[in-house]
């Protein structure tokens, strides 16, 4: 026992400190909103990797699919033509509006490379400093919210999705028709 004594020691030192340093709450910071299904869509305004400006709350009246992705992840990028095909079916209509928030850092830069061999035409707003994802606690890639015609979450998907399924589908179709 006595051999081990040292090592059980420093153990509980490094678990002591990883509990005290580990999430503890800045006290001056309030805590982050939970967004959750039945609950108002947290507002943001972010700008487009285009240079235009978008608001969650001016979109009201449209049902909004909210895509958190990066092109260092591989769900992500295997879901986005799944999503192109998603806004190509419903992206005509006033009253729709798909959102693929980029959080990189420098996402100027990866997005370039990317985009010029993939091409999508929804908008894609960036969210360098992580803001967005921090408001809507958004830790595992990639993560959608869809927000009905009133600002309701309505949906959280974690992971990729094949957005082409015809459930997916009628779930959009029926919170078009509403």
């Amino acid at each position: 026992m006595r051999r081990f004594l040292p090592v059980l020691v420093v153990l509980a030192l490094v678990a002591g400190a990883l509990l005290v340093m580990g999430g503890a709450p800045k006290p001056d910071a309030p805590p982050a909103p939970s967004v959750r299904v039945g609950t108002v869509a947290p507002d943001f305004t972010l700008n487009t990797y285009g240079g235009d400006s978008v608001t969650l709350s001016h979109l009201r009246g449209k049902v909004v699919l909210i895509n958190f992705w990066a092109t260092w992840c591989p769900p992500c990028r295997a879901e986005k033509p799944t999503l192109e095909k998603l806004n190509q079916r419903f992206g005509h209509r006033e009253d729709f509006e798909l959102l693929a928030i980029n959080v990189e850092e420098d996402p100027h830069r990866a997005l370039a490379t990317y985009l010029e061999a993939n091409p999508y035409s929804f908008t894609i707003p960036i969210d360098p400093q992580g803001r967005v994802q921090e408001l809507y606690r958004v830790y595992r890639f990639p993560e959608t919210f869809i927000v009905d015609r009133n600002g309701i979450v309505v949906d959280h998907v974690i992971g990729g999705r094949d957005w082409t399924d015809s459930r997916v589908i009628e779930h959009i179709s029926r919170l078009l028709a509403d």
